[in-house]
């Protein structure tokens, strides 16, 4: 493989935020926009997803918010430097991200659930472990109550030992 030619498609993903000065609908085609950005270099959209007005982890020119995108596509790797030059510039997205991700073979889908799973097996079988020793110190506990007599005991024998000492001739 040389450096310049391009080798077949490569998987991406984009995220994008949109300044919060535009309304929905506007945030939307901007939207559109960076979608047929994408289409007319020749790449194939894979996923698309549109998130809407979210708060920014940090301000960002003065904006507290702004307008989410994501998609995920396939294309070459010159083209998409290409593409990466554009948005650079373009005054309609605040940041952008362009990552390279991996596409998963059935097989690898099929660990990660499996390994999902014995997660998942192994997170219930601890909280199981939890509740039994919550349930075994809250036995103790009233097994300790039923041993002293219980509450209205132990006030009963309070209430029993403060008359006798106030029934005492020499308090003073």
């Amino acid at each position: 493989m040389s450096k310049t030619k391009p080798s077949g498609l490569i998987r991406y993903e984009m995220l994008f935020i949109i300044p919060n000065k535009f309304t929905d609908e506007e945030a939307k085609k901007v939207f559109e926009k960076v979608k047929t950005l994408i289409t007319s270099n020749e790449g194939e959209l894979t996923m698309e997803d549109y998130w809407g007005k979210k708060k920014l982890a940090y301000p960002i020119n003065h904006e507290y918010y702004g307008y989410y995108g994501l998609i995920e596509f396939n294309l070459d790797r010159l083209t998409v430097s290409k593409i990466n030059n554009i948005l650079r510039l373009d005054k309609e997205i605040v940041r952008f991200i362009i990552i390279k991700k991996d596409v998963k073979s059935e097989e690898q889908i099929k660990k990660d659930k499996k390994i999902k799973e014995k997660i998942d097996k192994k997170k219930d079988e601890e909280e199981e472990k939890e509740k039994k020793t919550e349930k075994k110190k809250d036995e103790k506990k009233k097994e300790s109550k039923k041993k002293d007599g219980g509450d209205k005991l132990d006030l009963k024998n309070l209430d029993e030992k403060l008359d006798d000492v106030l029934n005492i001739d020499n308090l003073l």
